[in-house]
């Protein structure tokens, strides 16, 4: 029989249904796999192993009496430490916050996931609010990545990445401000999808604003479907949320994308990519060629708009750090400081057009999806480097956005965007496929990641620190 571990989150519900795997046991093996790798990736800051243990054998109770909850009854699942958790301390990285609490109340996609029955197994790294595209605090020090240690997971969500991949629960929730759940999902050999703007509630408001998203971390597209379908949902804190999806994400997955017309951007018409990424992202449009979507190479039109994203995200930065007080600055990690500092000069004229430039793009983006269904491209231009830093040694910026010039965009626009993997370097390391798609297309996001997936088994590679 398939370890616990190794099974989807569909397919421990499938065996919960037939007996053949209980929540119980399936709680245990995600606790071992967390007992024996996280010392060597340092996945998570909160370990709750009695009380996922409790909520386990009250699923199991359910299962056998034939009333689950709903679709994650039993799931073994971690979440963000950036999002709230009720009774549990939420740190998000930073020293600047205290355990003490009182933590009176949950997040919605946290109520929702204990409204289905989820157990809640613990908490997940950060970088410091979020800030960057890797993983470290001075709080929690690095994570490491499952394909190699000594490498990055990514970020922001960087140990939602880890333990998904490691088995330490069959999925998680993270969230998405610039590629932060597409980031270590690349890095990683996991999947995610950045949904549309608002489709997932959240609360508190992100001080990165409408460039905030949240979203499903999982080993499989049905899977995030799956966990999409529980995180959406209308919730009154949220004073920009959308309306409950009346179908499942689910519905019509499987319809494939013969007759899609899709556009393929290997390099926006302005990145640069390591070769072995661009072969395998190559050879990951041609496979949806062969399934019957019409590819066409082409740009989608726009430069490189690092320069307004900085102002809208650093300038949010500012505002939480300052929040914490005269001398918060001098205690956060050495990098957000100097980001930080660089938004001094900041007026709300560079603020405004900042806000125009991302309009515009908006306008591009529709535009451009009225002719073309979907649009591919590399997540990332590179794969993981050393954990411990922000950019790989030598490279020619600070920023980490410097290396993320195909997330961040998307959140610009609020459009959805999944991250799929799509082969891995002769280094072994995992490369990640990017499905991006007009605002309100999450659906079919989502059924061409299930039609590429389908074709491929890059989801099955097992990394190797979960193979002892």
């Amino acid at each position: 029989m398939t370890e616990p571990t190794r099974l989807t989150a569909t397919e421990l519900t499938a065996a919960y249904r037939d007996r053949s795997v209980s929540p119980v046991e399936a709680t245990r093996a995600a606790l071992t796999a967390i007992e024996a790798a996280n010392d060597d990736v340092n996945a998570f800051v909160l370990v709750d192993a009695d009380g996922a243990l409790a909520a386990a054998k009250q699923s199991e109770s359910r299962w056998r009496d034939g009333s689950p909850r709903g679709p994650g009854d039993g799931v073994p699942t971690s979440i963000k430490d950036i999002l709230y958790t009720r009774d549990w301390p939420t740190l998000r990285g930073t020293d600047l916050i205290g355990e003490k609490g009182p933590w009176p109340e949950d997040a919605p996609v946290v109520a929702r996931l204990r409204e289905t029955g989820a157990v809640l197994v613990g908490k997940t790294t950060t970088p410091e609010f979020g800030w960057k595209g890797v993983t470290d605090s001075l709080r929690h020090g690095a994570t490491g990545n499952p394909w190699n240690a000594d490498l990055t997971s990514g970020g922001s969500s960087g140990g939602s990445a880890a333990a998904v991949a490691l088995g330490m629960g069959a999925w998680s929730v993270g969230t998405d401000g610039g590629g932060s759940v597409r980031i270590p999902a690349a890095f990683t050999g996991t999947v995610t999808i950045k949904p549309t703007y608002g489709l997932v509630p959240m609360w508190p408001a992100s001080p990165f604003g409408t460039l905030s998203h949240g979203g499903p971390m999982t080993r499989t597209v049905t899977d995030a479907a799956l966990m999409l379908d529980i995180l959406t949902g209308f919730d009154s804190r949220d004073w920009s949320a959308l309306p409950t999806p009346a179908t499942s994400f689910l519905d019509g997955l499987e319809d494939g994308v013969r007759g899609l017309r899709i556009a393929f951007s290997p390099t926006l018409g302005y990145v640069r990519n390591d070769p072995e990424v661009e072969a395998a992202v190559r050879a990951a449009a041609a496979v949806l060629a062969d399934a019957g979507a019409d590819v066409e190479e082409i740009d989608p039109g726009f430069t490189d708009l690092v320069d307004a994203f900085h102002v809208l995200w650093f300038t949010g930065a500012a505002k939480v750090v300052e929040s914490y007080g005269p001398d918060a600055l001098r205690r956060v990690d050495p990098g957000l400081r100097r980001a930080i500092e660089r938004t001094g000069t900041v007026s709300a004229a560079d603020y405004l057009a900042a806000t125009a430039v991302r309009m515009d793009l908006g306008v591009r983006m529709g535009r451009f999806h009225e002719t073309y269904d979907l649009l591919l491209t590399p997540t990332l231009p590179i794969t993981a480097f050393p954990k411990g830093m922000d950019t790989p040694e030598g490279w020619h910026s600070e920023d980490w956005t410097s290396w993320t010039p195909y997330t961040y965009p998307f959140n610009m626009t609020q459009q959805p965007a999944a991250s799929v993997p799509c082969g891995f370097t002769s280094a072994g390391l995992p490369v990640g496929l990017q499905i991006v798609g007009p605002r309100h297309a999450d659906a079919l996001v989502l059924r061409a990641a299930h039609a590429y997936e389908s074709a491929t088994d890059w989801t099955s590679a097992l990394p190797p620190l979960a193979r002892h």
